[in-house]
């Protein structure tokens, strides 16, 4: 059976639902650039058996127009980093009466064992930035204002 990172699909739905959006458009392991007309990034390698599925309205946009670009960041740091974000991640989605449960509805599948390559690290740590700048929330460390 074909293994899925299904990262924050119920969170961000809800999210998306809360500002709903009727522009959906799906990105390949490469996102094009639509203008911000994209609610969905989708990243999918059938040869790795895995699928990030992000679904935030607002985030192509950021990503297009705020994120740093490609390769900006070493995959080691991008590894490092969603380690400790994702971590922390999972700490407050199994504590949903300390934490918003609205914003972590549900748990991380990512694992520091599995190479996920670059493209999906860049878009799991690009993800982060954007959620914690965007919901006021600090999952650990410096976070980059963008």
């Amino acid at each position: 059976m074909k293994k899925c990172i299904y990262i924050l699909i119920v969170l961000l739905t809800v999210i998306a639902c809360s500002t709903t959006s009727k522009n959906t458009a799906v990105a390949s392991a490469s996102p094009k650039s639509n203008g911000g007309v994209n609610d969905t990034v989708r990243i999918a390698n059938d040869s790795l058996e895995y699928e990030v599925i992000i679904i935030d309205n607002g985030f192509s946009t950021w990503l297009n127009s705020r994120a740093l670009p490609r390769n900006y960041y070493g995959l080691n740091y991008l590894e490092t980093k969603n380690q400790l974000y994702v971590t922390e991640w999972n700490i407050r989605a199994s504590q949903p009466q300390r934490y918003n449960p609205n914003l972590y509805e549900m748990q991380i599948d990512y694992s520091p064992f599995i190479h996920y390559g670059y493209e999906v690290n860049y878009l799991i740590y690009n993800y982060m930035i954007y959620f914690q700048n965007t919901y006021k929330q600090k999952l650990g460390g410096y976070v980059p204002i963008r």
